[in-house]
């Protein structure tokens, strides 16, 4: 006799544009920050990149780094995101 078994996962969708963005506290390389608590009365850009040491991490991140001044008049803080740890930051941050 054969059963069928079933199992239920949890399904995590993309954050899409208007929509809210979960609350999160993360160590970075700026100091501890508790989102978005820390960030109220403001307004917040949270972007990701693939990885510390790749093309793409390099141009984003030094285009919002030229950017960020603008970024601060208009009462905006700039948030980047990735999948690396703490210590491949600050490495990433020491090369360049």
């Amino acid at each position: 006799m054969n059963t069928l078994e079933t199992t239920q996962q949890e399904v995590f969708a993309m954050p899409r544009i208007g929509v809210k963005a979960p609350e999160f506290k993360a160590v970075t390389t700026q100091g501890d920050i508790n989102y978005p608590s820390d960030y109220k009365g403001k307004w917040s850009i949270l972007f990701s990149h693939p990885a510390d040491f790749t093309p793409v991490c390099t141009s984003e991140f030094m285009t919002f780094a030229h950017l960020e001044e603008k970024f601060e008049k208009a009462n905006c803080s700039l948030i980047g995101l990735s999948i690396d740890g703490l210590y491949s930051h600050i490495a990433w941050l020491s090369n360049h």
